[in-house]
């Protein structure tokens, strides 16, 4: 489910493109230090998008210097400087995926999911004991969207709940002081989060419907048997209206926000990263929506 959230590359200017990268390898970095090497295969855009947004709050400048690592050792790039927003995103990223990777493994019996959550195990431990409150709230909604799923719910709107309130736990960050940035960023995560279960489920359609696994669309709009695209092309309209919602929430939710720096990564993630990959998942156009490198 995660994957979605990402940089329109061709509207970014070198700068910002060359800042996000950095921000990206300081959040890798920060995983590596704090869980160990292999913690930082389970960074994806989502959470990096986090940490540039937290840190966007934050006015002191982001600096950072060149340096090499385990994935690029001979060319040094610019990594930003890790600060306390790294530690927080990469203690969230380590909650999400440990529960994703334990939920893949009891509802589908995945492989990688029970060996994922076996070498996640400590490094959970560790960031559970930080934030025990948010991996308790992040557990409870992971059990009631299990539920949902497994009695076959046919709300779309009831099923994206769950995921959306656990992305408004992960954005309502306890190291940001304000009570309007938090309420802002606790709305934009909600949103967010209902943004990326709907479209993954739009996305997952043929997939879910060929294993007879459970997605809110097909139960919503009662997928009758016959021929799949078709299906999935008659209810795009409604599904795309239902994302264009959330996005406009997202980004009501991000104009009450005091911006000190990195706007110009947010506004083209927001503004276009977020619409493109919309676009491209309604028309068809599936990628491998996991961890890319940058």
């Amino acid at each position: 489910m995660f994957g979605y959230v990402e940089i329109d590359k061709p509207e970014l200017k070198i700068r910002e493109y060359e800042l996000f990268r950095g921000y990206y390898c300081s959040l890798c970095k920060s995983l590596g230090r704090r869980y160990g090497q292999i913690s930082r295969f389970t960074l994806t855009y989502d959470l990096t998008f986090l940490y540039v947004l937290l840190d966007a709050l934050n006015s002191l400048p982001a600096g950072g210097k060149m340096q090499s690592c385990i994935a690029h050792p001979i060319k040094k790039r610019f990594v930003v400087n890790s600060n306390i927003f790294a530690e927080y995103t990469s203690d969230m990223n380590i909650i999400l995926m440990y529960y994703n990777l334990m939920d893949k493994w009891e509802d589908e019996r995945k492989l990688l999911g029970k060996t994922g959550t076996l070498v996640l195990r400590r490094a959970f431990n560790k960031a559970q004991r930080l934030y025990p409150k948010k991996a308790k709230n992040i557990s409870d909604q992971l059990k009631t969207l299990s539920r949902i799923e497994k009695q076959g719910c046919d709300s779309t709107d009831e099923a994206a709940e769950s995921f959306a309130l656990i992305m408004s736990e992960i954005f309502n960050c306890d190291h940001i002081e304000g009570e309007v940035e938090k309420k802002a960023l606790s709305w934009l995560g909600y949103n967010l989060g209902r943004w990326i279960y709907i479209l993954d489920a739009y996305d997952d359609i043929e997939k879910d419907n060929e294993k007879s696994n459970y997605n809110p669309l097909l139960e919503q709009y009662k997928y009758d048997g016959k021929d799949i695209k078709e299906f999935k092309e008659s209810i795009k309209d409604k599904v795309n209206f239902s994302l264009t919602y959330s996005l406009s929430e997202v980004e009501k939710a991000y104009s009450l926000l005091e911006i000190e720096k990195n706007k110009g990564i947010m506004d083209n993630i927001l503004y276009s990263g977020l619409i493109l990959k919309t676009d491209s998942v309604l028309q068809g156009k599936r990628e491998m929506n996991e961890k890319r490198s940058v």
